[in-house]
């Protein structure tokens, strides 16, 4: 059975992103790098560095940038994904 359009919109992934953006931070400060820094590496703002990380803000991001900031923290993507709860 397909799913539908209805149930698709159950799903909540609010707190992944969240956690996603904690874990980011926290390999961000491990590799001794600012969210300019990481900004700059990637070719994107640092505000919207900023809003991925910031708690409480869920800002859904790509994979192709999730491997790409993977790459530059010199951190296996699966490591970012890694969620506590």
């Amino acid at each position: 059975m397909p799913l539908t359009k209805e149930k698709t919109s159950n799903f909540d992934n609010r707190s992944r992103f969240i956690e996603l953006g904690y874990n980011i931070a926290y390999y961000r400060k491990h590799a001794g790098l600012t969210q300019e820094q990481l900004a700059e590496e990637l070719g994107v703002s640092r505000q919207h560095i900023g809003a991925i990380e910031a708690p409480n803000i869920m800002r859904p991001i790509s994979l192709d940038l999730l491997f790409n900031i993977s790459t530059v923290l010199g951190v296996d993507p699966s490591k970012l994904l890694v969620f506590r709860n």
